[in-house]
């Protein structure tokens, strides 16, 4: 056995995770990779040539262990150089890095990206591939070209099978070269078992928590943890990341593993549309949001986002754990809006069942 399969094996020891057969073999598969890694074939004139190692490709719905075993892979194996990065935020920096590089004008921008990149780093490892824009999809294929044939090795995650990246996506037809790069130059494994581990890790938790306090912040806190596998104890350390909508920025003060936790009053508070919501449900497959007051005619704008809010969640199957001042039924309790308001709360209503929170992320 090697590293990565002995990790997971004290894992089910501990009983952390149950045995599933997919985990398994991508375990082993990664296993193999790291040996390559660590121990590279060499061709050529005195086999000064390293042979790049073949990348694997994990995808399956949420909670399905992908990243759980490519942290795996990621903390064993052997490598100086290794890189592991959110695929939205790894996006931001490569489009960074091109707008520099046009301003020199010395012909295509992203090939001295590519070439940057891979002196930084022989393994890079995405958390949650996932293509939602154009000018992502249009220079994909070129990057990851051009990191590969430099000796890149490439490890990723996604809730979809590379086929179904960018699906009905604008301009897609410039994006069809990278699924084809995807699909020759890495091993793509599905992890589709039955066990949806997220939210086994719920378990019995309530989703919906009144009132508003320390102790409903504490138990919204500890479901975080238990959601992302993040130390409890390094808690001043917790990512964030921007998400840029239509020129508007929204903060995202802790997130991680598709899981993010927002405050109401930042949320629905400032001026937020419909685009704000649906960008937030397409990225996180579970929202947290704290500090849900009593709604009405006196905060009737705060109110209006929360249904829009809701209402993108709810289309796009993400879970909601919240903390508000009273029960959904009891949230908006009189006055202009109430009436209209029933819908918002039975919604709020099927997002705590068992069959909603069974469902994968974006399905309908």
């Amino acid at each position: 056995m090697g590293k990565v399969s002995d990790a997971y094996r004290r894992l089910i020891a501990d009983d952390e995770l149950r045995p599933d057969p997919e985990q398994q073999a991508a375990a082993l598969r990664l296993d193999a990779l790291a040996q390559e890694l660590e121990k590279p074939r060499t061709i050529g004139l005195f086999r000064r040539r390293r042979v790049p190692a073949r990348g694997v490709y994990l995808w399956g719905d949420v909670g399905r262990g992908k990243s759980m075993l490519m942290d795996l892979f990621f903390a064993n194996v052997a490598v100086a150089k290794k890189r592991r990065v959110h695929f939205a935020e790894f996006m931001l920096e490569v489009h960074a890095r091109i707008a520099v590089e046009r301003r020199k004008e010395e012909g295509d921008p992203i090939l001295p990206v590519a070439e940057a990149l891979a002196d930084e780093a022989q393994l890079l490892a995405f958390d949650e591939m996932m293509v939602t824009n154009s000018p992502d999809a249009m220079i994909l294929s070129r990057l990851f070209t051009a990191l590969i044939e430099a000796g890149v090795t490439v490890v990723t995650t996604s809730n979809r099978a590379p086929a179904d990246l960018y699906k009905n996506g604008l301009n897609r037809e410039h994006f069809l070269g990278f699924i084809a790069l995807v699909q020759e130059q890495l091993d793509v494994l599905a992890l589709n078992g039955p066990v949806d581990y997220r939210r086994d890790r719920l378990g019995a938790h309530q989703t919906w928590l009144v009132p508003n306090g320390e102790q409903a912040t504490a138990e919204l806190s500890a479901a975080f943890y238990r959601l992302t596998d993040y130390p409890p104890e390094d808690r001043q350390h917790v990512p964030s990341e921007e998400l840029v909508v239509q020129g508007r920025t929204l903060r995202v003060p802790k997130t991680l593993k598709g899981v993010a936790v927002f405050a109401f009053k930042k949320l629905c508070g400032e001026a937020r549309g419909a685009a704000d919501y649906l960008a937030v449900a397409r990225r996180y497959h579970t929202v947290i949001l704290v500090g849900i007051p009593i709604l009405g005619p006196d905060n009737r704008n705060e109110a209006a986002r929360f249904v829009a809010l809701i209402d993108a969640l709810y289309e796009h199957k993400v879970k909601l754990l919240a903390a508000a001042d009273a029960e959904p039924d009891q949230l908006y309790p009189r006055g202009d809006g109430a009436f209209e308001f029933r819908r918002t709360a039975s919604r709020l209503e099927e997002m705590r069942s068992e069959s909603y929170l069974s469902e994968g992320h974006g399905t309908s």
